[in-house]
């Protein structure tokens, strides 16, 4: 799959890669996809193809209903390099979703990165501030193909409908903003966004490496993966060498599947005061115990948190950087390759939850968390 990087470094023109339409119809005919409770999308699979690559080098998978733009559901990178979008687990969206559709109040505003938001509008309902496609927010591409940006934001325009509206993009840097503030900051930005309705925040731990990618200089982020393998104390030496040799102390997880992980990795302590860390399991940070937003529900890599009225924002006891206490261990890598362990979540998280009623989520067991590659 490296062919593909030299072909486009050495023909400068339009957008590299084109998308290709290899199967459409409704949820049933997707069974991986677990849409069934949405009988009425329209899915569509397309392959992501550079010219002369004999391979796609991306499959995605979006989903509309009636007339409306389509909202991309899923991303499989086939190469090394993150590009265009981030892999996620359906699963979990669908889960999530759902959670989101049964208990969130009828008027209930939801906030999150634009993509996460789009999918949850067109599952649950639930509106949201950004409902178009913010391809600049961030443009995730290779190196070598930089020089293609701007071919590169014209096709991905045209193939989701349209550029998001200016009003809107601004609010999104809002957004942004918020997530690197320290903890209070961020949180009364984010009431200030949403006004006096009942409004929630969704993150995911993929959204660390889009803020990194906004807001280098603000929250520098680097990420690496490393395969999961039946000798994981081989796996914990290695990850410790590697974390020491390149200076790095605070890390989170995210599982990729039952043979990788990705580990995300601050590069800088101070970075670990941005709202979007304190939200996050890193390894000094405790969203539990976070006071200026409400963390209700925890799905894979998604977070949710209730944004606080305004009064209990500002009573709230700003988030603090915890001590660093716990190096690299069995523990903190996961007792199972398919679940990284749970930093903050409490001993009995993984017991089955009451059902909670209208308005509440339950966080939900186990725990994934997850922008420069090294």
């Amino acid at each position: 799959m490296l062919a593909w990087l030299g072909y486009a470094l050495l023909n400068p023109g339009p957008a590299p890669y084109q998308y290709h339409l290899v199967e459409e119809g409704d949820p049933g005919k997707f069974p991986d996809l677990g849409m069934g409770a949405w009988p009425d999308l329209t899915i569509r699979k397309y392959e992501v193809r550079v010219e002369d690559i004999a391979e796609p080098i991306a499959l995605a998978w979006t989903g509309s209903r009636g007339q409306s733009p389509a909202v991309l559901l899923n991303w499989e990178n086939r190469t090394g390099e993150q590009l265009v979008s981030l892999d996620s687990k359906p699963a979990d969206l669908v889960t999530l979703a759902g959670a989101i559709k049964k208990y969130a109040g009828k008027d209930a505003l939801i906030l999150g990165w634009w993509d996460t938001t789009r999918q949850l509008q067109l599952l649950s309902g639930k509106e949201t501030l950004f409902p178009s496609h913010h391809t600049e927010a961030p443009l995730i591409t290779h190196t070598s193909w930089r020089e293609r940006a701007g071919a590169i934001r014209q096709y991905e325009d045209s193939f989701w409908g349209a550029a998001a509206p200016a009003e809107e993009r601004k609010q999104f840097e809002r957004f942004a903003d918020a997530m690197v503030s320290h903890g209070k900051q961020g949180a009364e930005a984010l009431r200030t966004m949403a006004g006096s309705r009942e409004a929630y925040v969704v993150v995911h731990v993929t959204d660390l490496y889009r803020l990194g990618l906004m807001r280098p200089e603000q929250f520098g982020i680097a990420w690496k993966d490393f395969p999961m393998g039946n000798n994981m104390h081989g796996l914990i030496g290695y990850m410790k060498r590697w974390m020491q040799e390149n200076k790095y102390e605070i890390y989170t997880l995210q599982s990729l599947s039952d043979k990788e992980i990705r580990g995300y990795f601050l590069s800088d302590i101070n970075h670990a005061s941005a709202l979007l860390a304190q939200m996050m399991p890193f390894t000094n940070t405790r969203p539990l115990e976070l006071e200026v937003l409400q963390l209700i529900y925890q799905q894979g890599g998604y977070w949710v948190y209730k944004i606080p009225s305004a009064a209990e924002i500002a009573a709230a006891k700003a988030p603090e950087i915890v001590p660093l206490q716990r190096g690299l261990t069995e523990e903190t890598t996961g007792a199972a390759p398919s679940a990284p362990p749970p930093p903050v979540m409490p001993p009995d998280a993984h017991k089955a939850p009451p059902a909670p009623p209208p308005g509440v989520f339950t966080p939900a067991p186990g725990t994934q968390a997850g922008g420069t590659k090294q």
